[in-house]
C-alpha cells in the first residue's frame, strides 16, 4: 500500500487571486482563484487520486467504494476536507452552523473548521467573533450595519493556528493564505461582503441574515486551546488541537529536520498537506518524494511511516465516530 496523492480542485472566488500559482506553482485555470480543495470528497469539488491501483478516483468515490482503505470508519460521507484559502481580497463576515442545524436546513454536515496561517502581510488580522451579549442585540446590531461596535479584529502572522467552531462569526482579511482543516461541508451564511457587487453577474452577493442570527453562538467565548509539542531531535510534532475540544478532527504539525519516524495510533487514517520544504516518505520500504503543494492520505494499511528532508507538514484525522 502507498500513499494516496491527489490531485487538488481549484474555486474561482470573489476575494481569490493568484498565489497559488506564484507561490505554490499549482496549474491553475484562470480567474481569481481562492480555494485549493486539497483533499475532498465534497460534492462541490472532490480531489482525485494520481498514483497507484485507485488512479483517476475521487476521494468520495474511495470512500463509497474502498472503505477498507480508511479501517471501515463510520458515516455516510468522507468527515473532512483540506483547503488552502489565497485572500488576495477580504472574505464575507460568515458563520456556519452545527450540525444539527446543517442536517435540518442544508442536508450536510455542519462546518467547524480551523486555520494555520500559512502567510500574512504586516498587520493582518481576522475578523473573530462579535460583542453582542444577547441574540436580541446581536440582531440589532446586523440590521442597523453597526459592524464597527459588533465585530472583533484578531491579529495574525504567519505560523498562527486558529480554531473556529461552529457558530463563530469570522473573516479571513486581505493579505492572509491559511491551509484550512474542516468539516466537509459548503455551507455559508453572509452576514455583511462589504456592499460588493460581484463583476460576472453584476449583482450583490446574497446575505443570509436569519440563519446568522439563528446559528450564532452568543456570546462569543474564545476556546482554550492546549497546544503542545514534542521534540524528536531537531524535528517535533506540535498538537494544535484534538479531542474533547474539537470532536470532528485532530490536527499537527509535522517539522522535520533531517529524519522523523511516526506511527499510526488511534485515528484510521491520516490527511497530509506538505506546507513548505521538499523530502521524502518512506511506508512499507517504499520511498516517495514529496515537495511543497503535495498532499496525500496514508490509509488504513500504513502503520508507520518515516520522513527526511527539511519540510513544514500540517497533518489531520478525523475523529472517532462511536
Amino acid at each position: 500500500m502507498e500513499p494516496l496523492f491527489l490531485e487538488p480542485y481549484f474555486q474561482e472566488k470573489i476575494w481569490g487571486g493568484r498565489k497559488l500559482a506564484t507561490d505554490w506553482g499549482y496549474k491553475l485555470p484562470d480567474g481569481k482563484i481562492g480555494e485549493c480543495w486539497a483533499i475532498s470528497a465534497h460534492p462541490h469539488g472532490p480531489s482525485t487520486v494520481k498514483n497507484g491501483p485507485y488512479k483517476g478516483l475521487n476521494v468520495a468515490e474511495l470512500w463509497n467504494q474502498h472503505r477498507e482503505l480508511f479501517g471501515n470508519a463510520k458515516g455516510e460521507v468522507f468527515p473532512l476536507l483540506t483547503k488552502i484559502l489565497d485572500a488576495e481580497d477580504s472574505l464575507s463576515v460568515q458563520v456556519h452552523p452545527d450540525d444539527a442545524y446543517a442536517e435540518e436546513h442544508e442536508h450536510e454536515l455542519g462546518k467547524t473548521e480551523c486555520w494555520y496561517v500559512l502567510s500574512a502581510e504586516p498587520d493582518s488580522y481576522l475578523i473573530y467573533g462579535h460583542h453582542a451579549q444577547t441574540r436580541e442585540q446581536l440582531k440589532e446590531m446586523i440590521d442597523n450595519g453597526d459592524w464597527e461596535h459588533l465585530l472583533r479584529h484578531y491579529p495574525v502572522k504567519k505560523g498562527d493556528f486558529v480554531y473556529v467552531p461552529s457558530g463563530t462569526i469570522h473573516a479571513l482579511n486581505k493579505g492572509i493564505v491559511v491551509l484550512e482543516t474542516q468539516q466537509s461541508s459548503d455551507t455559508t451564511y453572509r452576514l455583511y461582503d462589504y456592499d460588493r457587487v460581484d463583476e460576472k453577474s453584476g449583482q450583490k452577493r446574497d446575505l443570509h441574515l436569519k440563519q446568522s442570527i439563528d446559528v450564532t453562538t452568543v456570546p462569543h467565548v474564545d476556546p482554550k486551546l492546549n497546544i503542545t509539542e514534542k521534540d524528536y531531535g531537531d524535528s517535533y510534532v506540535k498538537t494544535f488541537v484534538t479531542a474533547p475540544l474539537s470532536p470532528f478532527f485532530s490536527v499537527y504539525e509535522w517539522r522535520v529536520n533531517g529524519e522523523l519516524s511516526l506511527h499510526r495510533e488511534a485515528a484510521p487514517y491520516t490527511l497530509v498537506s506538505v506546507v513548505d520544504g521538499k523530502g521524502e516518505i518512506t511506508c512499507d520500504d517504499h520511498t516517495y518524494e514529496i515537495n511543497k503543494g503535495d498532499h496525500f492520505i496514508l490509509p488504513n494499511e500504513i502503520k508507520s511511516w518515516q520522513l527526511k528532508g527539511d519540510m513544514q507538514i500540517i497533518a489531520s484525522e478525523a475523529g472517532l465516530t462511536e
